[in-house]
């Protein structure tokens, strides 16, 4: 076998060529067979393995620099840099992240995880080359999907202006997620269809230069006259009017095709773009048959592509989706957006319903949040559907006051992704926006309650919910959504848990226990983290000597401190517990384990009552 004599770039370029064409099949088994196990990223690190190893083949790595964009197609990158035998651990607590991570190895030059923003970061990082007098490539993979945040066309803009070498590889799927929209896409199409250009340029040249004396001098006026010839075969050539060279389309699957594209592009001495088409997916059938489905993937059958997944109750997401379906019946003004996300946010089911009033702008979170501030402003009722750790609130929502509801998804801990997906800030800046008030339910029911009553509140709102199944508990507690008011689900004395969004059922099974074990509790439900209850929390503070806030948030800036100012000010001898997430990030790992290392979990906080002398 190829792949187990490969432990870095040496043994791969001592490859003869037929060998990479083997060494590629053998990666993607590899691959299937991994993350069949452990889930991740498999569609977009599929229809990167041929690029991955003519980049490893051309350039000096680690010496020289590869930025992955969001990073979810660095698995081949991570197995030709020698880190194949951590793959079991992959995504899992303490393993192998499924992102590059520069402690992780010295081959990872920039972390990633989220879109469009390798250029960027190249451009940082080869102007830091120059600066020092340094002398190594710099080169930057995007996707054509990434192409669709206006931060990648910034710094195009910028990288034009480069008098040294910097490399920009267009890995072309025709797909971010989902499938590409708007006008990058049309305009890619433009050129996949116009390698004509590239073909006449080469063969005009190489006539003209066998003709003695003139011909040298006709190759330069043509040279001069060149944006002309461009428009006739391909239309806007984007790239080179900015002062980009444009080299492509090449394919992506072509190993020794990739590495003359590459070699040429190390030549010159200013920004390039290296045009590359990929199949999304390549080399398993069932994920290039629904390239969507298969961008992030738990445990499958490699036989049938089916998921292993033992989940059988709905997840907040698919709530979410079927309420806002009814929504968008009784309410004709309401539109929904998203940023490249109709899947995972499940918008897409309205968009299917209700085509005309569903937006995806790409992966473009603060056009989103915008275009929607000016949906609300013409009449219309917006829905933005977004990740947490994705969010981007402007000041055009919140200034204006502007009805927009924000459907906050994978807020709290969301596992094997890691830090940059872990959605445990939106708490503390959310609530820090004067006009936004912000929501977070108990379980399905107060989601779908709480959806209603958003179509009625006329200024900014967010309603934030985990991943995963939604919880099915407390179905008895369905107390009218009231705008800041909360729920106390049970009323005893003594210690009162205060909660907020999932935080609520771990409060009820601390509640059990300690039930269990002869301490009277009460439960209360938050509901609005802002503006939180001041009237319930009074309540709760005049019959118990201990509040403990619960919150999967970070605690800075988030509901527990907020709550303990307050009864600080009203009710002095009245002491505060604050549970919530350390200010940190959080790295890749399963939920549960993560709780339980954060200190989140029920027995967690039962043992820390216990340590601090509350029971």
């Amino acid at each position: 076998m190829i792949l187990e004599q490969i432990n870095g770039p040496e043994e791969l370029k001592a490859l003869p060529p037929e060998d990479l064409k083997i060494l590629a099949q053998e990666i993607r088994t590899f691959l299937i067979e991994k993350i069949s196990h452990t889930g991740g990223h498999l569609a977009s690190n599929l229809g990167v393995v041929e690029l991955t190893i003519a980049l490893f083949k051309t350039l000096n790595l680690p010496e020289d620099k590869v930025i992955w964009d969001v990073g979810h197609q660095s698995y081949t990158h991570k197995i030709l840099s020698g880190r194949m035998a951590e793959f079991d651990e992959l995504r899992q607590y303490g393993g192998l992240s499924g992102f590059p991570k520069r402690k992780e190895s010295p081959y990872d030059s920039f972390d990633t995880g989220h879109s469009s923003t390798s250029i960027s970061a190249g451009l940082g990082i080869a102007l830091g080359r120059d600066i020092r007098g340094e002398d190594y490539r710099v080169v930057s993979v995007i996707g054509d999907g990434a192409l669709t945040g206006g931060m990648a066309y910034e710094a195009l803009n910028n990288a034009a202006r480069m008098k040294k070498n910097f490399i920009i590889v267009l890995n072309d799927n025709k797909m971010s997620i989902s499938e590409n929209v708007g006008g990058m896409s049309r305009y890619l199409n433009g050129l996949r269809t116009g390698s004509g250009y590239n073909d006449l340029k080469k063969s005009v040249a190489d006539a003209l230069d066998r003709i003695p004396v003139v011909g040298t001098a006709m190759i330069d006026k043509i040279k001069r006259t060149k944006n002309s010839i461009k428009q006739l075969f391909i239309p806007g050539m984007l790239f080179e009017n900015m002062g980009i060279t444009y080299l492509g389309p090449v394919d992506g699957h072509n190993i020794q095709a990739l590495c003359k594209v590459l070699r040429e592009a190390q030549k010159l001495d200013h920004a390039v773009l290296v045009h590359v088409m990929t199949k999304k997916g390549k080399g398993y059938r069932p994920a290039e048959k629904n390239p969507s489905y298969f961008h992030g993937v738990g445990p499958f059958d490699i036989k049938t592509g089916q998921s292993l997944s033992s989940q059988k109750n709905p997840s907040y997401t698919d709530v979410f989706s079927r309420k806002l379906c009814q929504l968008g019946q009784e309410h004709p003004e309401l539109v929904a957006v998203t940023a490249a996300m109709p899947d995972g946010t499940g918008l897409a089911a309205f968009g299917k319903k209700f085509p005309d009033r569903f937006f995806d702008v790409g992966i473009a979170e603060a056009h989103a949040v915008t275009s929607a501030a000016g949906m609300a402003a013409a009449g219309l009722r917006p829905v933005v559907a977004v990740y947490s750790s994705f969010l981007q609130v402007l000041h055009d929502v919140c200034i204006q006051n502007l009805p927009v509801l924000f459907a906050v998804d994978r807020a709290g801990l969301v596992g094997s992704d890691g830090e940059t997906h872990q959605g445990i800030f939106d708490y503390s800046f959310l609530t820090s926006i004067p006009n936004m008030s912000v929501m977070a339910p108990k379980n399905l029911w107060e989601l779908r309650a709480m959806l209603d009553f958003a179509m009625d509140y006329n200024s900014p709102l967010a309603v934030r919910y985990p991943r995963g199944e939604a919880y099915r508990g407390l179905k008895e507690f369905r107390q009218p959504i009231s705008y800041g008011v909360g729920e106390i689900l049970y009323e005893e004395e003594d210690i009162a848990l205060l909660a907020v969004g999932s935080m609520v059922s771990t409060g009820e099974h601390v509640r059990q226990k300690l039930k269990a074990e002869g301490y009277r509790c009460s439960l209360a439900n938050g509901r609005f983290v802002k503006p939180f209850d001041r009237k319930m929390v009074s309540r709760l503070a005049k019959n118990h000597r201990l509040i403990v806030t619960m919150e999967e948030n970070v605690l800075q800036g988030g509901y527990g401190l907020v709550v303990t100012a307050f009864i600080h000010e009203n009710y002095p001898e009245v002491k505060v517990l604050n549970i919530a997430i350390p200010d940190a990030y959080v790295e890749h790992g399963n939920v549960s384990i993560l709780r339980e290392g954060l200190g989140i979990d029920s027995d967690s906080i039962i043992q820390r009552l216990k340590a601090e002398g509350w029971l």
